[in-house]
C-alpha cells in the first residue's frame, strides 16, 4: 500500500488543525499516509523544498510567508493559482516537478456553493494574501462589486490595483475602515483580517454592531478565521440573526481538494470537521 507523505510548511506555525483533518482524511479513505508540520523560515525555502523532493513527499501546504515565492518553482499551477499569484498547495510529481493549486479559493467557495452571487455586491475585510484568494473565489461566484475595506487605503493602493487587474469585471471599490457607515446594500460580508483570532486580536471585530444590523435579512457574514469557532464578529452576526458561515468550513474545505490532488480521492468533508471540532472541544 501506497505511503503518502505531507507537510506543512511556512512560518511562524503554531497550533495547526491540519494533522487532524489529514489523519482523519486518511483514515476515511483507508489510506495509509502521515502529515507532517515543518516550520520553515524564508531563506531556508529552497533546502526545504530540495528535502521534500529528496524524501519522496507527495505533497505539501504551503502557508506565510512562502505563498507567492513558491510560484517559482511550479512547472505548472491551476487557474486559482493564476489568478491569485498565490499557492497553498503543492503537488510533487514522478519527474520532482511541482504543481501548484490554491485550494483557498476552492475551499471558500464550496462553503458556499449553494449560495447564489451573481450580479450581487460584496464586501471584504482587508487586504492582506487572503483578501485574494476570496476575491478570485467571488468573481468566481459572479459577484459584480467588491467594496474592499483596508486600514489605509493608500498603503493598499497597489493591491487593490492588481485586484483590479485581475477582476476586470467586477467593480472594486477600496474605503477606509474607519469610514465604514452601513452595509445595507451588501449581500456576503467576508473577513479576511486576523481580527478575532486566537491569541493574536481575539476581543475585536472588523465590524460594529450598526454595521451588521442594517445587513439585509438574508446577507451572509463569513469569517475565515476559524480560532476560535464564534468570533467576535460570527458572534455579533448571530445577535442579529444573520446567516453565518464559519472559518472552519473554508479550511475543511480546502483540506478535501488537497487530498483530492494529492491522492486521487475525497474524503469526508463532514467527518473532517467533527474530528476538527472535537479538537477545539478537547483544547
Amino acid at each position: 500500500m501506497e505511503n503518502y507523505k505531507l507537510a506543512l510548511i511556512g512560518y511562524p506555525l503554531g497550533h495547526s488543525l491540519s494533522p487532524v483533518l489529514y489523519e482523519t482524511a486518511f483514515k476515511d479513505l483507508g489510506l495509509e499516509g502521515t502529515y507532517e508540520i515543518l516550520p520553515t523560515e524564508s531563506e531556508d525555502l529552497i533546502s526545504r523544498i530540495k528535502f521534500l523532493r529528496s524524501h519522496k513527499y507527495y505533497g505539501f501546504n504551503v502557508t506565510i510567508p512562502h505563498k507567492v515565492p513558491v510560484t517559482l518553482f511550479l512547472s505548472k499551477y491551476d487557474e486559482y493559482v493564476n489568478m491569485t499569484g498565490s499557492v497553498n498547495c503543492v503537488k510533487i510529481e514522478e519527474d520532482s516537478s511541482l504543481s501548484g493549486y490554491n485550494t483557498d479559493v476552492w475551499g471558500f467557495c464550496e462553503a458556499i456553493k449553494d449560495v447564489d452571487l451573481v450580479g450581487k455586491s460584496a464586501a471584504v475585510m482587508g487586504t492582506g494574501g487572503a483578501a485574494r484568494a476570496i476575491c478570485a473565489g467571488l468573481y468566481s461566484k459572479g459577484i459584480s462589486k467588491i467594496d474592499i475595506y483596508t486600514r489605509n487605503v493608500i498603503n493598499s493602493k497597489e493591491t487593490i490595483e492588481t485586484l483590479r487587474r485581475r477582476f476586470d469585471k467586477i467593480k472594486i471599490n477600496a474605503i477606509q475602515l474607519s469610514l465604514m457607515d452601513t452595509l445595507e446594500d451588501i449581500d456576503i460580508l467576508v473577513n479576511t483580517t486576523p481580527l478575532g483570532m486566537k491569541n493574536f486580536d481575539e476581543n475585536n471585530s472588523p465590524v460594529q454592531d450598526k454595521q451588521i444590523e442594517s445587513l439585509k435579512d438574508e446577507a451572509i457574514v463569513y469569517d475565515i478565521v476559524y480560532n476560535p469557532l464564534k468570533t467576535p464578529l460570527i458572534s455579533k452576526a448571530l445577535k442579529y440573526n444573520k446567516k453565518i458561515v464559519y472559518g472552519l468550513d473554508m479550511l475543511v474545505y480546502q483540506a478535501v481538494r488537497a487530498m483530492e490532488i494529492w491522492c486521487g480521492k475525497r474524503p469526508d468533508a463532514n467527518l473532517m470537521k467533527v474530528k476538527a471540532m472535537e479538537k477545539f472541544i478537547i483544547n
